[in-house]
C-alpha cells in the first residue's frame, strides 16, 4: 500500500520562480521509462538551476520513486545541487594529483577573490565554487572547471586573473 499523503495537493514551491510545467514534457517522455530518474533530475536542475526540495517531493509524486530514493541519488552524484548557485560555477578539484600540486592555494586564493566560502554565491551573483573529489585531468593538476572549460596548472595569481576576466566579461555585456 502506497502513501496517499500527496494524494489531491496543490503543489506550491517555496521558490517562486518553480514553474512545474516546464517539466511536464520531461515527466510525460519517461512516464513508462525505467530508470529514467536521473534524465528527469539532469533535465529539472538544466531548467530551475538547481533542485529544491520541494522540487523532489514533487518528482518523486508524478514518478512514484519514493522521495528517499529521489534525495539519495540527488546527495549522492556531485552533479545535482539543492541550492541556487552563482551565474559561473567553479569546480575545484581535490583529487590527489591536484592535492599534491597546490590545490589548497588555489582554494585560498578562489576563497579571497570571492570573498564566499564554498557552496556560496558572491554578491554579485557571478560566482559559486564548490570541491570536488576529481574533475579527471591530472596532467593539469591543479584545474578548475568553469562551466564546460578547463583551467589548468593555476598558481594564485593565474586563478584570481581567470576569475577576473570572467567578471570583467560579464560587466561588458
Amino acid at each position: 500500500m502506497g502513501c496517499n499523503c500527496t494524494q489531491g495537493k496543490t503543489w506550491k514551491f517555496s521558490d517562486p520562480t518553480i514553474d512545474p510545467a516546464l517539466l511536464e514534457e520531461t515527466l510525460v517522455k519517461y512516464a513508462d521509462a525505467p530508470g529514467s530518474l536521473i534524465p528527469i533530475l539532469q533535465k529539472a536542475q538544466d531548467i530551475y538551476g538547481y533542485l529544491p526540495v520541494d522540487l523532489l517531493a514533487y518528482i518523486a509524486h508524478r514518478t512514484g520513486v519514493p522521495a528517499a530514493k529521489v534525495m539519495g541519488v540527488v546527495s549522492f552524484y556531485t552533479q545535482f545541487r539543492t541550492k541556487p548557485v552563482g551565474k559561473h560555477l567553479i569546480l575545484l578539484c581535490q583529487g590527489t594529483a591536484c592535492h599534491v600540486n597546490g590545490s589548497g592555494a588555489i582554494e585560498d586564493a578562489i576563497r579571497e577573490y570571492l570573498g564566499v566560502p564554498e557552496g556560496e554565491i558572491t554578491e554579485n551573483g557571478l560566482f559559486t565554487y564548490n570541491n570536488v573529489a576529481c574533475l579527471g585531468c591530472c596532467s593539469l593538476a591543479p584545474v578548475i572547471m568553469i562551466g564546460e572549460k578547463f583551467y589548468g596548472n593555476l598558481t594564485k595569481a593565474s586563478v584570481a586573473d581567470v576569475l577576473k576576466r570572467i567578471e570583467e566579461e560579464e560587466t561588458a555585456q
